[in-house]
């Protein structure tokens, strides 16, 4: 795949068209305020992994409308003092999978909380969390879901689902609240954007190839999958462009971005089709934090960095929880 996107000096002052609905704070702020109503009972039960580097927890919290989710909890073994606690969130149609498969963070001395992502998990790692809400009709996936009203819209409920898994790991007795980062690659990033725009005291923030991106751009210039989900809506439900474009404009991790008060390592792909390059800058170009980075994957699809960008994170990271 040849590079499709804007050449990179562009992308660098690139921004989005995307428009930010008036009452976006209002919104948020009560969609977190009824979160909230609901107790979060987060709770925390002991795993037999096999693992002897690591101490397991199974966690089950209460999120949007007080949902059962699900994550894991991975603390180095043996710790007994606070540690910053790195909360990661998934990618697009996979679940929390299995505790072995989450060692790197708490490889590094960290607590990792992972969570899952309600309704997903069976594209490609499972996952225990079901989605109790229905919607009206949508196409296959998740993207359409209810995208007819920003108040039902799929990602309201995995959105708050994310704010409520930082409120839950920072409720262990072994982690450290005060540095608390939050990591995601593709859909995970888009909600740590997320995250970062409506948790106000991260102490960092790491999208990889980030998804849910200047919605305006994405859903035009390219026909892969999971944005192309919103085209073939549109192509059956004629004449609802601008109902859907309002919907996903509460949603855009541009306008989270914009919100952000943490530092921020970023990183992009320069033949990404699923996340497009300019999506992903248009998000880093409005991060509000001046203590932010990208790094940039010029041969690369989808997959990004990979174990590379865990590279630059592990050398990124530390200087942001540890100070």
């Amino acid at each position: 795949m040849a590079r499709f996107d804007l050449p990179l000096d562009e992308l660098r002052a690139y921004r989005s068209s995307s428009v930010e609905p008036e009452d976006f704070d209002a919104f948020w702020a009560k969609t977190l305020e009824e979160g909230r109503s609901h107790p979060l009972d987060a709770r925390f039960e002991p795993v037999d992994t096999g693992l002897s580097t690591v101490d397991v927890h199974d966690v089950t919290f209460a999120g949007f409308g007080g949902h059962p989710v699900k994550g894991w909890l991975v603390i180095p073994a043996g710790t007994t003092e606070p540690v910053p606690v790195v909360v990661e969130f998934v990618g697009y149609g996979g679940g929390r999978g299995l505790p072995h498969t989450h060692l790197l963070w708490a490889s590094a001395g960290f607590a990792h909380f992972v969570m899952d992502t309600r309704g997903q998990g069976s594209g490609w790692a499972g996952g225990d969390t079901p989605d109790p809400v229905g919607s009206a009709p949508s196409v296959p996936g998740f993207m359409t879901r209810g995208v007819e009203d920003p108040a039902t819209y799929y990602y309201r409920r995995v959105f708050t689902d994310a704010v409520r898994a930082v409120e839950a790991a920072r409720s262990h007795p072994l982690t450290d609240a005060s540095r608390t980062a939050a990591i995601g690659t593709s859909q995970g990033g888009g909600i740590s954007l997320a995250v970062a725009g409506l948790v106000p005291d991260l102490a960092a923030v790491a999208p990889d190839v980030p998804f849910l991106c200047d919605f305006p751009r994405a859903t035009t210039v390219t026909d892969r999958h999971p944005y192309r989900e919103i085209g073939q809506y549109l192509k059956t439900h004629r004449g609802k462009v601008e109902r859907v474009a309002r919907t996903l404009a509460y949603f855009d991790g541009v306008h989270f971005a914009a919100r952000a008060t943490a530092p921020a390592l970023f990183s992009a792909a320069l033949e990404d089709l699923t996340c497009p390059p300019s999506t992903v800058f248009a998000a880093f170009n409005a991060y509000a934090h001046d203590d932010k980075g990208i790094e940039v994957y010029a041969f690369n699809d989808h997959e990004g960095g990979e174990a590379y960008q865990q590279a630059a994170q592990l050398r990124w990271l530390p200087g942001r929880l540890t100070a």
